[in-house]
């Protein structure tokens, strides 16, 4: 990742998306950056990629960071992946 978000807690949070898969895509304007998916899976949220922007100045970082967070560990494409190796073993 070629930069850092400004805050400390959204920061961690982008780290922990990259670590289980996501890839980040540094944006301008009002958006700092966008988390993607890796799975590209047409069920997912849009179609295309479960995906969300990450804001440059939150007006509350702490929450913006949970939001963030939990779309990574609510991703539905990445539980139907879990399942599929679950059933072949």
């Amino acid at each position: 990742m070629a930069n850092k978000h400004p805050n400390k807690e959204i920061d961690n949070v982008v780290k922990y998306a990259i670590a289980n898969g996501w890839t980040i895509e540094l944006t301008k304007g009002h958006a700092w950056a966008r988390l993607k998916c890796p799975y590209n899976d047409g069920t997912c949220r849009n179609g295309k990629y479960c995906q969300v922007g990450i804001w440059s100045t939150p007006k509350n970082p702490t929450k913006h960071a949970q939001h963030l967070k939990k779309i990574v560990d609510g991703c539905e494409a990445e539980e139907k992946n879990e399942k599929k190796e679950n059933e072949n073993e």
